[in-house]
């Protein structure tokens, strides 16, 4: 299922986001990116509409995912 962004208090949006980029490992780029700017890039990619908030009832979570990578039933309610 797909939280709209707007249905949660952007405390709980930027934790979820902050929780994502932690969770996707170390940047083994060119250049270093804070933290700071890699959550504001999942923000921003939220709020464009790049990337959805999928809730999934299974595993009682919330994942962040490209807009092209959900799958049908994710978008169940």
């Amino acid at each position: 299922m797909i939280i709209p962004i707007d249905a949660l208090e952007a405390d709980t949006l930027y934790s979820l986001a902050e929780a994502f980029v932690l969770r996707e490992g170390t940047d083994y780029g060119a250049e270093e990116v804070e933290l700071e700017v890699k959550v504001q890039q999942v923000l921003d990619r939220l709020k464009s509409g790049e990337a959805v908030l999928v809730y999934s009832e299974l595993h009682e979570s919330v994942d962040i995912k490209r807009k092209e990578d959900i799958e049908p039933s994710d978008t169940a309610e």
